[in-house]
Formats: C-alpha cells, structure tokens, sequence
C-alpha cells in the first residue's frame, strides 16, 4: 500500500503575506491575510478560511461555501463563467490580480454558478461577495 501521507514545507517570502508552498519538486506561491481572529489562505486556485476557535466551541468539519470571495484587497482582470454555467472541481471562475500577482480563483467543488458579482476591472475587498454557487 503507498504511503499517503505528505509533508509540505512552507517558507516565507521577503513579502507580508506571501508563501513558497513546496509539494516534493512542484513549488507553488500561496497568500494569507489576517483580520481579527479570522486568517484567509489562498493557494493553487482556492481561498480557505481559518477562524480561531472558541474555547469550549466543538470543531465543525471542512465545508465548501456557496459563495466565493476575494483571498484580499484585489481587482478584478476576467470573468470566466455566468449565471447558469455548470462547473467542475478546479475550473477558473475568475481571475484576479494583487501584489502584482495573478490569482485564479478555481471551483471548490462540481456546481452550477447561481450568480456573478463582479466584473473585469472592478475593485474587490475579500468580504465581496463574488461568485454565488449552487
């Protein structure tokens, strides 16, 4: 049986917020941003939320959000689907550009695209509603 576990080491960059994320010989860039008790990670194409918890609060499993949002203060550079769209797991939704860098924010899941907020060019905060799935 092969062993299924995997250890990826993450290092910081000369940039607030900015990650190398290395997976064996792939190496790949991830972003975090922080505010209050809530920490946003995007990397390879997906934002992740991490809230601190409370004390005596159960953890909740993984879930994936209908709604999808800005991993930071960005704009936005294309559009890739509208309302209606069926998307599969990894597809570019949309692509966004911040620190210089392009962020493609990828399905987290198979769904169909219920709405679209944004548009190519507009300024987004990461608590925009972007893209509502269904």
């Amino acid at each position: 049986m092969p062993d299924q576990t995997r250890k990826l080491e993450v290092v910081r960059t000369g940039s607030p917020g900015e990650f190398l994320v290395r997976d064996g010989d792939r190496v790949t860039q991830a972003y975090a941003i922080a505010q209050g008790a809530t920490t946003w990670v995007f990397h390879d194409g997906t934002v992740y939320e991490i809230a601190a918890e409370s004390p005596g609060k159960k953890r909740q499993g993984a879930h994936v959000r209908s709604e999808l949002t800005a991993p930071m203060p960005a704009t936005v550079v294309a559009v890739k689907v509208a309302p209606g769209d069926a998307v599969k797991k990894g597809d570019i939704l949309i692509v966004l550009e911040a620190m210089k860098m392009e962020l493609p924010v990828r399905a987290p899941g198979d769904a169909r695209v219920a709405a679209v907020h944004c548009r190519a060019g507009d300024l987004v905060q990461p608590d925009r509603s972007l893209i509502d799935l269904e």
